[in-house]
């Protein structure tokens, strides 16, 4: 393919890094990246990923927009209350950028589709906000191969990890188990600040453009830990994957 005059003008920026160029802008334009969930985290992955050109982005939500959305999930409006919120998402990713193939698939994630909805696509953002969805993304993308951005927020406080295959451990390697339910704090219970979740999803989106060009060093056998209150960012080393993990010992073998 090859971009056309207002595709290079819209791309410029892009463009003129010499790590990305023209090659990797068309990269950009022909992959396809699954947002599940579109919220906090969600919201401004989206964003900044269509603004990047990539061609198709998936949006996977069974909720409709509440006003308590709205402190953090930039891509809903006060306009969209009640909406599902694949379909704002929708909407508001069609204005940002008209080159963007949106596929809202407006259902819960469980074990009884996520097989057959991430299958098609090249890159899974974990944008999920409760653990046995966490979990379920980690082990349907280890069993399909499919590489993914896990990340967290709570408070002040966000992490995050990239699981590419047979290159570091998965996310139930580190954390094997969710915990027992009401045994940790959620968003609605201990609160979150909006900025925050702008700053680690749009770190996922950036995960999703390095991969999808192949350029610098992803977050692979790596934690990335910030803590906004004193605004320091820690990388975590983590354990090699040992063949401990009953997912990677089913799937990777």
């Amino acid at each position: 393919m090859e971009l056309s005059s207002i595709q290079k003008e819209r791309y410029s920026r892009h463009i003129v890094i010499d790590e990305i160029g023209e090659s990797g802008q068309k990269q950009l334009l022909n992959a396809k990246v699954l947002i599940i969930g579109a919220g906090g985290l969600g919201s401004p992955a989206a964003m900044y990923l269509a603004a990047a050109g990539v061609g198709t982005i998936g949006i996977a939500d069974a909720d409709r927009v509440d006003l308590s959305n709205l402190q953090r999930q930039i891509m809903h409006s006060y306009n969209d209350f009640n909406k599902p919120k694949v379909q704002s998402a929708g909407e508001t990713l069609s204005l940002i950028n008209s080159d963007v193939k949106i596929n809202e698939h407006y259902t819960f994630i469980d074990e009884t589709n996520i097989e057959e909805i991430i299958e098609n696509y090249d890159f899974i953002i974990d944008a999920a906000d409760n653990f046995s969805t966490k979990f379920l993304i980690n082990d349907a993308c280890v069993k399909l191969r499919k590489p993914f951005s896990h990340a967290g927020v709570i408070r002040f406080n966000g992490q995050l990890m990239t699981y590419v295959p047979e290159c570091g451990p998965c996310y139930r390697c580190i954390f094997n188990e969710p915990p027992p339910d009401n045994e940790v704090l959620n968003c609605s219970q201990a609160g979150v600040i909006g900025a925050m979740c702008g700053v680690i999803g749009s770190l996922q989106a950036m995960e999703a453009v390095k991969y999808i060009t192949g350029v610098g060093e992803l977050l692979t056998g790596s934690l990335l830990v910030c803590d906004a209150m004193t605004m320091e960012f820690r990388k975590v080393k983590l354990p090699e994957c040992t063949g401990d993990c009953i997912v990677c010992k089913n799937y990777n073998n």
